[in-house]
């Protein structure tokens, strides 16, 4: 029990361009990352020795799915904001949503209720991987008219786009900012997906990286030695994710 406690070694390698997380599902109990609140501090306690000093929880909201709400994921903040203050771990943790572009979520955006932001008017966004949206153009017009900056989770893990990288450019032109998954790189997700990434942070095209933390798996494969220098290659000197979270 409370495995997060073991410390890690002092000479486990660190994110070198990252401080700031704003793509994880940490949040216990409420999508399909941390079930409860001893798992997610495993994570957090992960990421902390992987040198993160601040994080963004971001949990699903699908209309068909998970249907969380500000409610919801608050009680959820505070429970592990609260169980971080009992065992003294030094980060910064606020959340968010990731929003799957669906009638749910133009319902929300249409009622004008005030959508959940990782900064500012940011909010992050994800598609279905297998079908690309008839009506994306439309969408991506109602988010920006509606004052907020839209960023699309892991472009390169919607098979769709394999076809055509143009497609990468299209959305930057629609308007999203593009957030690449590490472990995408790494062929965790499979080849075509990190051949995506690859493309996307090689040309440019990617604006944040995010760990999109769910569970042990993930941690572990982030904390690998190999896993940590196919991504300090590729990320270069950039720093990623350097914008004020409040």
């Amino acid at each position: 029990m409370f495995s997060f406690l073991k410390k890690q070694s002092p000479s486990q390698s660190r994110f070198q361009n990252l401080k700031r997380d704003i793509h994880s599902h940490i949040l216990p109990g409420i999508d399909d990352g941390s079930p409860d609140v001893e798992t997610s501090l495993t994570l957090v306690r992960g990421l902390i020795d992987l040198g993160i000093t601040e994080t963004v929880a971001t949990p699903h909201i699908i209309g068909d799915l998970y249907r969380n709400n500000k409610e919801s994921i608050n009680q959820a903040l505070q429970k592990l904001s609260a169980a971080c203050e009992e065992f003294e771990l030094q980060i910064k943790i606020t959340a968010a949503a990731e929003y799957m572009l669906d009638d749910y979520f133009m319902d929300l955006l249409r009622k004008k209720e005030g959508l959940l932001t990782i900064a500012k008017n940011y909010i992050l966004t994800e598609l279905t991987y297998t079908t690309m949206p008839e009506s994306l153009e439309d969408m991506s017009f109602e988010i920006n008219t509606s004052g907020y900056q839209p960023i699309m989770a892991h472009p390169e893990r919607y098979l769709f786009y394999h076809k055509n990288y143009d497609q990468f450019y299209r959305l930057k032109e629609l308007g999203f900012l593009l957030q690449v998954n590490l472990l995408s790189v790494t062929g965790y997700y499979g080849p075509g997906v990190a051949k995506a990434a690859k493309f996307i942070l090689e040309k440019g095209l990617a604006d944040y990286v995010g760990t999109d933390m769910h569970h042990q798996r993930h941690l572990n494969m982030l904390s690998n030695k190999n896993t940590l220098s196919i991504i300090h290659k590729l990320l270069g000197d950039k720093m990623y994710n350097d914008f004020d979270v409040a």
